[in-house]
């Protein structure tokens, strides 16, 4: 078809001088010769000068959401996200426009036909799929090469035609400049979570609904059921939760807390005071839930991760949380390979 629009030959008995094509994913482009010199192609890997019109831009937002009377945090929590080199914030349009006609937040990625496929492509677990898929649930960041997909979706050979597949479906974002992949946002983190809990990959499920009762012991100052339930998560996913310093340490503790997200924006490396805290929890405006500090350390105590959050004044940043504010040190050992936790109010 391509070839006869922009080729011409015995088919076509007109020329076009210009045709405007949608889609998914990139042309798949056969043989070596190319009937494409004259097609300009963007994409969610490289969009280029159209990034801003890949999903509605901030400003867009907030304008419906003044508009609409919607809690503009919110809808940044729930589908903001995804971003490019010429436009930081990108979100998605569907589920912007159902949360505005139906005036709630939710997951609307579910209730659309690509989600089957997301369950489909994770549980061939091709290359590691699996250890990316858990990492990114724990906030991390995967490098990856998005150069050999062969656009389509039959010549899956490897982890990261999967992966760029997903950029492709919206179900991941890109850092072009990075080369790094990511779950953009609360609404995609859920669609993946009840994606892994339909695969089969029990040990990863028992993790994410586990989520909910370490949160509970959490609020509740119960500091052994925390050790308890981080040293499960940690021992059953063991594959890719292999620790060496605190960043790995870091994923664990934030796949530990996947269920939170519902009531917090958890922020990573926080700057404040004189450093950075290494996770904070803040709550979204509709929550009555006290904000947490929550500082790791590896092969220290617990109790030494609870005075750096004081001694470099971490709470600063939270200020206005005091009175209802925890501050929680977890430290992993890894002679006994065991957590040890403290939990204080402040």
């Amino acid at each position: 078809m391509l070839r006869g629009l922009f080729k011409g030959g015995p088919a076509t008995d007109i020329t076009i001088a210009g045709a405007y094509m949608t889609g998914i994913l990139p042309i798949k482009k056969y043989g070596t010769e190319s009937a494409l010199t004259d097609f300009r192609e963007y994409t969610m890997v490289q969009p280029l000068k159209l990034a801003q019109y890949v999903g509605f831009t901030e400003a867009e937002v907030i304008a419906l959401c003044e508009e609409h009377q919607l809690d503009f945090e919110s809808m940044q929590t729930w589908y903001d996200g995804y971003s490019f080199h010429k436009v930081q914030h990108v979100y998605s349009p569907n589920s912007v426009m159902n949360a505005v006609k139906n005036e709630e937040f939710g997951n609307y990625w579910t209730k659309s036909e690509t989600y089957e496929s997301l369950k489909g492509y994770i549980s061939m677990n091709l290359d590691g799929l699996k250890d990316a898929v858990i990492a990114m649930l724990g906030g991390q960041r995967i490098k990856i090469d998005t150069l050999s997909f062969q656009n389509d979706i039959t010549s899956l050979q490897n982890r990261d035609n999967v992966l760029t597949l997903l950029i492709h479906l919206g179900y991941l974002a890109y850092d072009q400049k990075q080369r790094e992949v990511y779950i953009p946002n609360l609404e995609v983190a859920d669609a993946f979570r009840l994606a892994v809990q339909d695969t089969g990959w029990r040990e990863v499920s028992d993790a994410l609904r586990e989520s909910e009762y370490l949160l509970n012991a959490t609020l509740e100052g119960k500091a052994e059921a925390m050790e308890q339930a981080v040293d499960r998560i940690h021992i059953e996913n063991t594959s890719v939760l292999q620790y060496n310093n605190e960043n790995a340490l870091s994923c664990v503790i934030t796949l530990a807390y996947f269920t939170a997200r519902n009531d917090y924006t958890i922020i990573r490396e926080l700057p404040s005071g004189k450093g950075f805290a290494d996770l904070a929890f803040v709550p979204h405006r509709d929550s009555d839930k006290p904000a947490l500090l929550v500082e790791l350390k590896y092969d220290k105590t617990a109790d030494a991760a609870i005075r750096q959050i004081k001694e470099k004044q971490y709470t600063g940043a939270l200020k206005d949380y005091l009175g209802n504010l925890i501050l929680v040190g977890i430290n992993y050992d890894s002679g006994t390979k065991k957590h040890t936790c403290r939990i204080e109010t402040a």
